[in-house]
């Protein structure tokens, strides 16, 4: 599900929750909400919103640090292409051939890599290497240099070749989800049952369920911060792809 469906849905659980006691308000008798009932609520909610503070606050932080790692790798895979292609001029011309299989790689690289990251697309599988790269590498390593500056190249490149694999494998062992789970549905069921808590001690009225209803919006927005966070190739906050596909110009 997307995350403006999670968010909404759990929107929907916490306003709906004040809502519903409010309703459930008219209902109780006086002793249950008298001096020592409301203290002991309130000291209850207190212990609650506390917990839902720290789960909220280490789940921003586990998807800030998945999306900034992710984002890392992906100018990681960016550098070392240009890299790798500057190598391959600096050899000479016998290795314009593994440039034009470079140019056409990075294209299909791009494509996997944001597939993957994709949850409505991606399909759970081991990984495999596609024939383009393999042609690619071997490209790279069937290069057969006649100077010493042309060795030193190729194996500088060959170097940066094993570099740009292992950040890609990275990218693809990072693929699923950083955030539980279960942590995501306690944390919205500490906040349903706080903001139902705070439909017990006031009369409805149009400023109160407007106050609810922007408190309840706010919550629902942090969740789906998280969530943007948590899946850096798509969505309003996605990683661009644009400087991965335009890093190596026309030959």
């Amino acid at each position: 599900m997307s995350a403006l469906g999670l968010a909404f849905i759990s929107f929907v659980c916490i306003f709906g929750a004040t809502l519903l006691t409010m309703q459930f308000r008219g209902a109780l008798k006086q002793h249950h909400l008298n001096a020592d009932s409301k203290d002991a609520i309130r000291l209850s909610m207190g212990v609650i919103a506390t917990m839902s503070a720290l789960v909220l606050g280490l789940l921003i932080a586990s998807a800030k640090s998945s999306f900034d790692a992710k984002s890392s790798q992906v100018k990681q895979v960016t550098a070392q292409v240009v890299l790798i292609d500057q190598l391959l001029a600096q050899y000479g011309p016998e290795a314009r051939e593994s440039r034009v299989f470079m140019r056409v790689g990075v294209s299909a690289l791009a494509d996997r890599i944001w597939s993957e990251g994709d949850k409505t697309t991606a399909q759970a599988g081991s990984f495999a290497t596609n024939q383009g790269t393999e042609i690619f590498i071997n490209s790279v390593l069937n290069l057969k240099p006649q100077t010493d500056a042309q060795q030193f190249t190729k194996q500088r490149a060959i170097n940066a070749v094993a570099d740009l694999a292992q950040t890609r494998l990275l990218l693809y062992a990072q693929a699923g989800n950083s955030i539980p789970l279960p942590f995501l549905v306690l944390l919205v069921f500490w906040l349903t049952i706080i903001f139902a808590s705070f439909s017990l001690f006031v009369a409805p009225n149009r400023m109160v369920v407007l106050a609810f209803f922007v408190s309840a919006f706010s919550a629902a927005g942090a969740i789906y911060l998280i969530l943007e966070l948590d899946r850096p190739f798509t969505g309003f906050m996605s990683i661009s792809e644009a400087p991965l596909r335009q890093a190596l110009g026309p030959l």
